[in-house]
């Protein structure tokens, strides 16, 4: 789970539906004419392979096999009219890249909000109101029923020594079964989350000199969040990162921010700065920049001590002689991972028993359902993508190709004709211009995904919810060349049953 993640939290900097639609428009423009001009520029890789198909066969032509004789001939109907070819190629490039990009943003909002079996993230919070705001005991509270009121089974484990070295954790000993196996299993898979909004400039409020950070306990950051083991970043990077971590836990001051509130802020690390809280009024922050996140998903995060937020709630009581407002409920969200679906069932019961966390009262769900109830405002609109939109253009694509290899085999009668009275029987020219079309849809699928796979591997951008990157999934290269070949079959099916019909007599008649 990234910081970027806040089921439940309004005062967190998301975008409406209105401005989700823009962002799909202008988005959806600007992929359309990107993908065109690569799709130009990769014409020459894409004639580059067909010359190079050719040359190859043609060369082969003479063992005698039907299959060799057939696929030459298919190529050098592609390169005897170019420009139609290269429309065709451009067309299912552009196409196949739009569905490519629609589908790896719906299976990745699939796969974070689909229910696991094992491993399983809670989220707490608040039950009765958005934003949550829970009082600081809460954590507390929750630690003791996971000590006392979980069977030992159900509790979480600390992780094993091969576990903290993929996430880049110090090893640390401890015997199982011992209270510092406990406290160290806590540590792991335990994180409270505050929310804490606010500008440097205290009357003159603007997005470019706001700030919104998550305040919690330094550690975590390596053990409960996604996306930042060593195996998600360079080695220069992982160490960088914890270098700014072990800074954070030495002065409650310093803070890690993402590389774009970096820029926004017109801030690098090293820079010192005061931020004047908005919902935390009459509250001011002297922090310190001591790392950034790596480039990718934490770019809009910034992160803070929870216990900085205490301390400056602390001094505000003894200069007013009064509680700050938010003083009792300054954490908003507390996470915990739990080894299986079976604990969290069992721990939600607990939670949920009456005279327990009543004041406020809270819920206890899973991560999935957490962020799957944040998409319901969305979900309309990932309802139209998924059954309107890619239906839509692949009906699109289906038909260019249809007209393209239309307007193709009128041209081409004459020699179909040509061809049938030399022995070629109708499903021949059938399976010829089914190829034809079937060889354009595979390169231009797969040259497509491939490319996009390629610049997509470490996320894209695209502002949805509180997701700001998409990761393709490593399916998209075998997809794209198959979806292409689909659009090509279904476009070029209706032409090539006509070219299967010529009639050689007709056409010399009419040529006569």
């Amino acid at each position: 789970m990234s910081p970027e993640m806040m089921p439940g939290m309004s005062a967190a900097p998301d975008p409406s539906l209105l401005l989700l639609s823009l962002y799909m428009a202008l988005g959806m423009f600007g992929v359309l004419i990107m993908l065109t001009l690569v799709a130009i520029i990769t014409l020459p890789i894409f004639f580059g392979v067909l010359f190079g198909s050719e040359f190859i066969l043609s060369r082969l032509q003479n063992s005698g096999l039907f299959a060799i004789k057939m696929t030459v001939l298919m190529l050098r109907s592609l390169r005897r009219n170019l420009l139609r070819t290269s429309l065709t190629y451009v067309a299912l490039f552009v196409f196949t890249g739009v569905l490519t990009l629609i589908f790896s943003m719906i299976d990745f909002l699939g796969k974070v909000t689909a229910d696991k079996e094992t491993d399983v993230k809670v989220i707490m919070t608040e039950k009765f109101q958005i934003p949550s705001q829970m009082p600081p005991k809460y954590r507390e509270e929750l630690k003791a029923i996971f000590e006392t009121d979980l069977p030992k089974e159900l509790r979480p484990r600390a992780f094993t020594a091969a576990e903290r070295a993929k996430r880049g954790l110090d090893p640390v000993n401890y015997q199982p079964g011992t209270p510092e196996e406990w406290k160290q299993a806590l540590l792991d898979h335990y994180m409270i989350w505050g929310f804490v909004g606010g500008s440097t400039d205290e009357k003159n409020k603007t997005l470019d000199n706001s700030l919104f950070l998550f305040a919690l306990e330094p550690h975590s950051l390596l053990t409960m969040m996604d996306g930042l083991a060593i195996d998600d970043m360079t080695a220069k990077e992982h160490q960088e990162l914890k270098e700014a971590i072990r800074l954070m836990q030495e002065d409650k001051r310093n803070i890690i921010l993402g590389q774009d509130r970096l820029k926004l802020l017109k801030k690098q690390v090293g820079d010192e700065f005061r931020i004047y809280g908005s919902n935390y009024l009459e509250i001011v922050f002297d922090f310190k920049i001591v790392g950034a996140f790596p480039d990718g998903r934490y770019n809009a995060s910034s992160v803070m001590r929870f216990d900085y937020l205490q301390a400056k709630l602390d001094e505000y009581e003894r200069q007013k002689k009064q509680a700050h407002p938010l003083s009792g409920r300054c954490m908003n969200l507390v996470w915990a991972r739990l080894p299986n679906k079976q604990a969290y069932e069992r721990l939600a019961g607990i939670v949920n028993e009456p005279g327990k966390f009543s004041s406020p009262a809270v819920k206890l769900e899973t991560a999935s359902a957490g962020i799957g109830s944040f998409l319901d405002a969305f979900k309309d609109i990932f309802w139209a993508l998924k059954f309107i939109l890619m239906p839509s253009l692949a009906l699109i694509m289906a038909l260019v190709v249809s007209i393209t290899m239309t307007i193709a085999i009128r041209e081409r009668a004459t020699e179909m004709a040509v061809l049938k009275v030399l022995g070629f029987k109708p499903n021949s020219a059938f399976l010829m211009v089914m190829g034809e079309g079937l060889l354009i849809g595979a390169l231009g699928g797969g040259l497509c995904t491939w490319l996009l796979y390629g610049v997509m591997s470490n996320g894209v951008k695209f502002p949805i919810a509180f997701f700001s990157t998409f990761y393709p999934p490593w399916q998209i290269i075998v997809y794209g060349p198959l979806l292409g070949m689909t659009a090509a079959f279904v476009g070029t099916f209706m032409p090539a049953w006509s070219a299967r019909g010529i009639k050689a007599s007709n056409v010399f008649a009419q040529v006569a």
